[in-house]
């Protein structure tokens, strides 16, 4: 068939000298990350890493470390070859070509990093939860404690790739999160149950009195976990900082032997939408403790509008130190106190824990589970980046892309809307100017986006 029978039809192909890119998106997230100066605290903190003058500077490495996870397109370290050799992108990530790191180069750059250096990357980490902290300057703050297994049980052996609880080789850190946000994090290995050594009391310790220095001595606290947490050790550590907590029950013949005696007219009932639960109220705790908590057992009456039969129950229990003699209730407002001390209060902020773990599959989504080095070392430091440059997201989302791309929307979401847009960069009169068609500004509204990363609230120097 003739062109001219198909006047829109492509009869060839060729080169452009243009320089163009389908990752134009990725300018914004750039200039927000110059304007936040996350990279300057990167260099203060890793910058002796650099031992000459020579090679790239870390400010350099870890800009195209943080594109590269924000980017998604591959989870191989050798698609960084790729990425030197494309002059639309680096002129996106505002890079010079010759300043465009090689998957040699980050290797080498990754295999620097010692097991001491995790205790760094967590301090950066903190640092920006207090910065968004500072933002909203909460009166409650709650977080969540939990454990992440990061299935490698297909990669070729890493160093502190073990059994997991779910089966699977691979890490297993602790993490604890805040508005969708991992805020601490102790990377370890696979066999490290939830509880580890005192790896949950050190990071309540570190963490109770940074959230203080920003928000306040009357700030409320409250921490929900789960039964992998139930140890005296930690509850009473929160007892003394007057933090409240929320933590999931084992389901011990005891607690189920006293729950059956107790008489119908003794339960409460609690309707959430379609479904409703009854639940028992009592004091409790473990033969080998000094106290006993606030406890309460519940079991669901209906799911969907339809009764569930006994055996088929999944009952929970559940243990808090808020109640009437709770000191850090003290500081909060009167209405603040009856609604925490509200049973459906309590039931409804445990029903939460399954929320709190969305950050974890938010994760994965925006990074992956299988680390791409041997050595637990580089895999740790690969693993705080992933974890930065997912805060780093999340604040982009709440601080620029809010009015185009809901807050709570994956990582796959926003760099299918806006991170794969087709773009060309002109130099002209002294000038970068990075184009983009008319549909794409529009529905994007890519000129607010733009002002809003060039204005946003820069990190301060120090917390």
């Amino acid at each position: 068939m003739s062109d001219k029978s198909h006047p829109h039809q492509i009869s060839k192909v060729e080169v452009t000298n243009d320089i163009i890119s389908g990752r134009g998106g990725l300018a914004l997230f750039v200039r927000y990350l110059k304007n936040i100066n996350i990279l300057p605290l990167m260099d203060e903190s890793f910058g002796s890493l650099r031992k000459s003058a020579k090679g790239l500077s870390i400010t350099k490495l870890f800009l195209q470390i943080f594109c590269f996870l924000f980017d998604g397109t591959s989870r191989h370290i050798r698609h960084f070859d790729m990425l030197a050799q494309d002059k639309g992108y680096a002129a996106t990530i505002e890079t010079n070509m010759k300043d465009m790191a090689s998957s040699h180069t980050i290797k080498r750059f990754f295999g620097l990093f010692a097991w001491g250096h995790g205790g760094l990357f967590r301090k950066i980490l903190n640092q920006l939860f207090l910065w968004r902290l500072a933002l909203s300057l909460p009166h409650i703050v709650e977080l969540a404690i939990d454990a992440m297994v990061m299935d490698n049980d297909e990669a070729q052996k890493r160093h502190g790739v073990e059994p997991t609880y779910k089966k699977k080789k691979g890490f297993q850190p602790l993490q604890m999160i805040w508005n969708s946000m991992i805020v601490d994090a102790v990377f370890r290995g696979g066999k490290k149950h939830s509880n580890h050594g005192n790896t949950v009391v050190n990071m309540i310790q570190r963490m109770v009195p940074l959230i203080r220095s920003v928000c306040g001595d009357k700030v409320f606290i409250v921490i929900r976990m789960d039964s992998g947490f139930l140890d005296e050790k930690i509850l009473s550590v929160l007892d003394e900082l007057a933090v409240g907590f929320i933590v999931s029950g084992k389901m011990y013949s005891r607690v189920k032997e006293y729950v059956a005696s107790q008489p119908a007219e003794q339960w409460g009932r609690y309707d959430h939408e379609k479904q409703s639960w009854e639940y028992l109220e009592f004091d409790w705790g473990c033969d080998s403790w000094d106290y006993t908590y606030r406890t309460f057992y519940t079991r669901p009456v209906y799911e969907n509008n339809q009764g569930l039969l006994s055996f088929a129950r999944p009952d929970n229990l559940i243990i808090t130190n808020l109640d009437a003699d709770s000191p850090m209730l003290t500081t909060c407002t009167e209405a603040e106190r009856k609604h925490w001390l509200e049973p459906e209060t309590i039931i409804q902020s445990h029903h939460s824990r399954g929320a709190d773990e969305l950050p974890h599959r938010g994760l994965k989504d925006f990074g992956f589970e299988q680390l791409p080095f041997k050595r637990f070392a580089a895999n740790s430091a690969f693993y705080y980046c992933m974890l930065i440059a997912f805060l780093l997201f999340e604040s982009f989302k709440q601080d620029v892309l809010k009015e185009v791309i809901p807050v709570r929307s994956y990582a796959t979401t926003v760099r299918r809307k806006l991170i794969d847009i087709a773009a060309k960069i002109v130099i002209t009169g002294h000038k970068i100017i990075l184009k983009v068609s008319r549909a794409a500004m529009d529905t994007l509204q890519l000129a607010t986006l733009w002002d809003h990363c060039r204005d946003p609230v820069p990190i301060p120097a120090t917390m």
